[in-house]
């Protein structure tokens, strides 16, 4: 009856005693865990988000935020209260509660798995550590192209991954069908940027150096990082994701060339052998997203990369990506994040404004980012509601037929 009662709570007063105290709160969630199954998952109730990025006609525009289960919210910093990050991210009863967390609040369109892109360097042997008021770092970068040779070169991911494929199955069944649920990567060049910089860095220098001094070791390094992330992928389709997304994060540190050569094609090679996996042990696709932070100067060539969706940033006005892409993908985006620290009723504007320049179909509404810490849940809220009441309107103003078609 304990367990029964304690799955899928917050975390109470005297849980988080016990969590300052470390790893024996990470053993009490881990006793309440169910153990769950990767099949009869839920009836999905609300297919909107799926319509959209597939193309299909869709009643409204369907909307989730990027970083929407964070440290923004409350009752997340209650739960991670004490806990290290990367021992949360190992916890699939944690993250499945954090996951839907901001599901409990806002009428979002999709979840997406709590977790981090720097799990696969993990996976590759590399120790990271998110340390407070500096971010994801790594004590031991990648310095020469011998330390190529600590990395495991063959990565069993059901061995090193699987806590994020018991955590995607966790939250699949307690969705309970309300919402799709979303896996993500990392994309590569984004995660050799964090393996050589050691942590965070505002030019890539390190990493970019790599590019013009080492072509053959960071070609080396960025197809090792595909074959994790294409396994990791379909891995998390096979634990229940219903959609995926790749973030191409650091884009914009690198020009066109650089990008067409160190970027683009573990890109289409991720959604190209993804898709091909996936049919070949007869399990049924899942639209692909691609949101490559700064790169509009590729968009034209990211519409033609096999992902159902690109996501845009702020950078970049609607019309102009709808032009370079031609309306054959779905677009996602692309509200500048900080505008959230607006009023109320200058959200709603730019929301609307932001809809109608879109369109109402073959778009999912979303920020150019993530949310910050320090951002109002409640205009979260006004963004998330105003993107279904804009997005209806416009659709009621373009006749019954429409509506009809999206059913």
């Amino acid at each position: 009856m304990e367990r029964e009662r304690r799955v899928g709570q917050v975390l109470s007063v005297g849980d988080r005693e016990v969590m300052h105290r470390g790893v024996s709160a990470n053993t009490k969630w881990a006793l309440c865990e169910e153990v769950v199954s990767p099949k009869n998952f839920p009836e999905l109730k609300n297919d909107t988000f799926l319509r959209a990025a597939q193309g299909q006609t869709t009643r409204y525009v369907p909307v989730w935020c990027m970083r929407q289960a964070g440290r923004y919210l409350p009752e997340f910093q209650e739960t991670r209260a004490g806990q290290d990050f990367f021992l949360t991210c190992r916890t699939p009863e944690i993250c499945c509660e954090l996951t839907l967390q901001p599901l409990r609040r806002f009428p979002l369109d999709a979840a997406i798995i709590f977790s981090d892109i720097l799990v696969i360097p993990q996976a590759l042997g590399m120790e990271v550590s998110m340390v407070p008021g500096k971010g994801p770092t790594f004590p031991e970068p990648l310095k020469e192209v011998e330390d190529l040779l600590r990395l495991r070169q063959k990565v069993d991911v059901s061995a090193e991954l699987g806590y994020v494929f018991s955590a995607i199955t966790l939250t699949r069944h307690r969705l309970e069908g309300r919402v799709p649920l979303i896996g993500f990567s990392g994309a590569p060049w984004t995660l050799m940027t964090y393996m050589i910089e050691g942590g965070a860095s505002s030019t890539m220098s390190k990493a970019k150096r790599w590019l013009y001094q080492h072509v053959d070791a960071s070609h080396r390094l960025l197809r090792l990082l595909t074959d994790v992330i294409v396994d990791y992928m379909v891995g998390q389709v096979k634990a229940g994701a219903q959609a995926l997304q790749v973030f191409e994060s650091h884009a914009g540190c690198l020009g066109p060339t650089q990008f067409a050569e160190f970027s683009l094609p573990y890109l289409q090679d991720i959604s190209r052998r993804v898709k091909d996996q996936l049919k070949a042990e007869s399990l049924e696709p899942v639209p692909m997203i691609v949101f490559a932070k700064d790169g509009h100067y590729a968009l034209e060539e990211l519409s033609r990369s096999d992902y159902e969706v690109v996501g845009l940033d702020w950078t970049v006005s609607p019309w102009e990506a709808r032009e370079q892409t031609g309306n054959e993908v779905t677009l996602q985006g692309n509200m500048d994040p900080c505008a959230l620290y607006a009023p109320k009723e200058k959200i709603d504007e730019i929301v609307k404004k932001m809809i109608e320049e879109f369109g109402t179909q073959r778009y999912i509404a979303n920020l150019g980012h993530g949310l910050y810490p320090d951002m109002d849940p409640e205009h979260v809220r006004a963004f998330v509601e105003a993107v279904h009441k804009h997005s209806l309107n416009l659709n009621e103003h373009m006749g019954p037929a429409l509506l009809e078609n999206s059913s």
